[in-house]
């Protein structure tokens, strides 16, 4: 098995709310930028088209503590799974105060990667297997692999969906809270590129960057919504239906689909828009569900202002991120009860 990889750095001020909570898309950045290195690393260890490891889906990933500016973030990444052509990566995210020494776990999460050659970004490189420690273990990443495979296919299917902005909406509903956000992908918003026979070709690692903003959006959702300091609780998987070329406009667009007593889920789409390449036309890149809460200034829990529903459709995304809500709700209780 490949051996693991660790990144750490502190927090700084800009990493940060007004309030001093680091923001969720902070973590997610370094969470892609460690699974990202050690997913490149491995597919280069054979010999043959050199490749980059680019991101195709982030599992659902839970916020277990907060972390603050002047804390160190630990971030370690190891290879579970490997497929034909696809990378699985658990990344662990440890905070660490200085000053005391305590160390919380903060943030588990799975990643899964494609190996693109640096020559051809339409190429999908073969992956080089990992050794299991047991059959069993390769037998439950092989039902990992096969159940996100199941789920990416069911979402790409739901992608046509566009966000409409409604003028002067009622407080408290989905049109009151819905935000977007407009960015250009420059050069450094990608940590990998280079020229191939005279042409520039796509970036693949701004994969980090595009959740961030993801999450900046979603924060803004579910601050317009409540009025209060909000920190990301959770992310649900995160698919990535196609590349992000740089020189993109990309628009990340985020609505309320949900609230319950002390939670919020937003759903996030991402669009891209080709300058260069414009027939090709704007397409959804990117999409996935946010969970937030509402906390006072003593980081308590705050109660969430029901949302106002209007239409069916909006009443049946709510039902939807329920069943999600009570799903999760029921595999906390019983992880938990396997801790005990």
């Amino acid at each position: 098995m490949a051996s693991p990889y660790e990144l750490s750095r502190i927090m700084r001020p800009d990493d940060a709310n007004i309030v001093g909570n680091v923001h969720g898309g902070t973590i997610l950045k370094m969470i892609e930028e460690a699974g990202c290195i050690i997913g490149t690393r491995h597919c280069n260890s054979q010999t043959g088209d050199r490749c980059v490891a680019a991101l195709a889906r982030v599992e659902r990933t839970d916020f277990l503590y907060p972390m603050f500016i002047g804390e160190v973030a630990h971030v370690s990444a190891e290879i579970t799974y490997t497929s034909k052509n696809s990378v699985e990566v658990q990344v662990n995210v440890l905070s660490e105060n200085i000053v005391t020494g305590t160390k919380k776990l903060t943030n588990k999460a799975t990643l899964w990667y494609v190996p693109l050659s640096l020559q051809n970004v339409d190429k999908i490189i073969e992956v080089p297997p990992i050794e299991y420690s047991s059959p069993e273990q390769e037998e439950a990443g092989k039902k990992r692999y096969e159940a996100q495979k199941l789920e990416r296919t069911e979402t790409k299917e739901r992608n046509g969906e566009i966000i409409m902005s409604v003028s002067l909406p009622e407080p408290y509903t989905v049109a009151f809270s819905q935000s977007s956000l407009i960015h250009l992908v420059g050069p450094s918003d990608c940590t990998l590129h280079g020229f191939v026979h005279g042409e520039l070709h796509s970036s693949q690692s701004m994969s980090g960057v595009t959740m961030k903003l993801m999450d900046e959006v979603a924060g803004i959702v579910a601050a317009r919504h409540c009025k209060t300091n909000i920190v990301t609780a959770s992310v649900d998987a995160i698919n990535f239906h196609r590349k992000i070329k740089k020189g993109c406009v990309i628009t990340v667009s985020g609505r309320m689909t949900f609230t319950s007593n002390k939670s919020m889920e937003i759903e996030v789409f991402v669009d891209a828009d080709p300058l260069v390449e414009a027939e090709k036309g704007k397409y959804r890149a990117v999409t996935a569900f946010f969970t937030y809460i509402s906390l006072d200034k003593e980081n308590k829990p705050l109660p969430v202002p029901p949302l106002k529903l209007e239409g069916e459709e909006e009443q049946k995304r709510f039902e939807e991120g329920k069943a999600r809500y009570l799903q999760n709700k029921a595999k906390r209780l019983t992880d938990k009860e396997r801790q005990q």
